[in-house]
């Protein structure tokens, strides 16, 4: 199917259905639009590699998850606007306007000639909670800014999973079901022509799974479903020989090397967000800063300016709410006013920069390699050429067993927490869960895959999905574990139902 008939098609979808998410139904014609090999900024680009000696990409993530409510769920940020004096739900219209603020911000800044750039990660649970809430000012401030032409060179959209899912800890059948739902969502909401665009993708809590079978079917979902990089997070990744990062390679983008267990290997391009968890580093607007003492370098035979990479909550806490306005907009005006030939320090947007890189001729195989932490200790003990998943499994075993600082968790912005470790209670309904729902559905579909369009169907993806949205293993247990075992209870009610052909 071809985009505009897609188009025409996808003129008749809302983002929401009957009062579901339209997350499923188009997988397939979703799948032709995404996989193109266009260039998507290089067309329109207004810079120059010649005349860039560093750059600086920043991304702002931002997420409210889904809770049940009530007989149904609601976005956590319409919970925080009906109980305001309750914690810190008074923040509730602040974090609203600045899911809105670069509708406003853009347009500003290129209104009076500036040059800026800005990368932006949804989670499909807030823009959904958005549609829910009616709230039309801010989905359509974000809507200029994923279809207004005027607008597609300074911002760049990125792919998330829908339900603000830690890849590592996913069941891995799940894993592009969230990748395709984020996709069909996007699309019903700002059209297939902005999906095009979409070609970054944002992990949510920049967490990269290190088991070589899960890495393995995460890299290759996100290539099935057209996306060409991919954000990590420094510490979250090794050199092959399971040394760190050198110095010079987090600025550059780097190919990640995801090898299973059955020998299979695939690679896909990754950006490196430099340093930690901090939003003063995006707030205060650090990457710049940085990219001025930033020198070009070699890849290959080729000097290319470097990249200082940062992402960080669009709304959390009050450097992102107060700080970030006030130092965001003055950057601009000084790169301006400096004259963009004169120092040489841009902003840039991710996949701009892959493009404007690639038109040099740098390719995926002159960028320096890397794989997930920890896998040089299985491949130092496993034939790497001719593993098994026996002698896989066996070797993981075996570390875990002997090695006090190895596991299969994955690495994500920080060290100090676990989306694993004591949240048993959340982990085993979302496992269970998941096998329902395959077992109930993964043969009608392979039958007949337009099943996927059913009501049944959508509902018991829809709770799937939920159940494993982060924050249910991010704010220990209480209330959040309770809200995952509702979400459990309900998907579980849905998948008990008879099949209904006609649903």
């Amino acid at each position: 199917m071809t985009a505009t008939a897609l188009s025409t098609n996808f003129s008749d979808l809302e983002a929401i259905q009957s009062g579901l998410p339209n997350i499923c139904g188009w997988e397939r014609e979703i799948a032709t639009i995404v996989n193109h090999p266009d260039p998507i900024f290089l067309p329109h680009t207004n810079l120059q590699l010649t005349q860039i000696t560093a750059g600086f990409a920043c991304a702002l993530h931002m997420h409210q998850p889904t809770i049940p409510c009530g007989e149904g769920v609601i976005s956590h940020l319409q919970w925080m606007f009906d109980r305001p004096h309750e914690g810190d739900n008074h923040n509730a219209g602040t974090f609203a306007w600045c899911y809105s603020r670069m509708g406003d911000f853009i347009p500003e800044l290129v209104g009076n000639g500036a040059n800026p750039r800005i990368m932006l990660d949804y989670s499909g649970n807030l823009l959904w909670g958005l549609c829910q809430m009616q709230r039309d000012d801010i989905l359509n401030n974000l809507r200029r800014l994923a279809c207004d032409h005027t607008y597609q060179p300074y911002v760049e959209w990125l792919g998330t999973m829908w339900s603000h899912a830690v890849v590592p800890s996913t069941p891995i059948p799940d894993i592009k079901l969230h990748i395709q739902a984020w996709q069909q969502f996007f699309a019903a909401l700002f059209g297939v022509e902005a999906l095009r665009r979409v070609k970054g993708f944002s992990p949510p809590e920049m967490h990269l799974p290190n088991h070589p079978d899960t890495l393995y079917e995460y890299i290759k979902a996100l290539k099935e479903c057209g996306y060409r990089w991919l954000l990590v997070q420094e510490h979250s990744v090794e050199r092959l020989d399971g040394t760190g990062l050198h110095h010079s390679d987090k600025y550059v983008p780097n190919r990640l090397i995801a090898r299973n267990s059955h020998g299979e290997t695939l690679s896909i391009t990754a950006l490196i967000k430099t340093q930690g968890s901090d939003t003063k580093l995006v707030a205060q607007m650090q990457p710049y800063h940085e990219a001025k003492g930033r020198s070009p370098q070699s890849i290959g035979n080729l000097m290319v300016p470097s990249c200082v990479t940062q992402i960080a909550d669009g709304e959390n806490g009050g450097v992102m709410m107060n700080e970030f306005p006030r130092d965001f907009m003055p950057v601009w005006y000084e790169i301006k006013n400096n004259g963009r030939s004169q120092n040489g320090v841009v902003g840039l947007n991710g996949t701009e920069y892959i493009e404007l890189l690639e038109a040099a001729g740098v390719s995926l195989e002159h960028y320096p390699t890397c794989q997930p932490i920890g896998q040089h200790k299985i491949w130092q003990r496993v034939d790497p050429d001719h593993p098994t998943p026996e002698a896989v499994a066996q070797t993981i075993a075996e570390l875990n067993q002997t090695d006090p600082h190895f596991h299969m968790d994955g690495a994500s912005w920080t060290n100090d927490i676990s989306w694993v470790k004591g949240y048993e209670n959340v982990l085993e309904p979302m496992s269970q869960l998941s096998a329902q729902f395959h077992e109930k559905y993964d043969a009608l579909v392979q039958q007949d895959p337009a099943v996927t369009r059913r009501s049944d169907y959508q509902e018991a993806l829809l709770y799937n999905l939920l159940l494993q949205t982060s924050c249910f293993r991010y704010w220990g247990q209480g209330m959040w574990t309770d809200y995952a075992r509702e979400l459990y209870r309900r998907g579980e009610a849905v998948l008990q139902r008879p099949l209904n052909p006609c649903a």
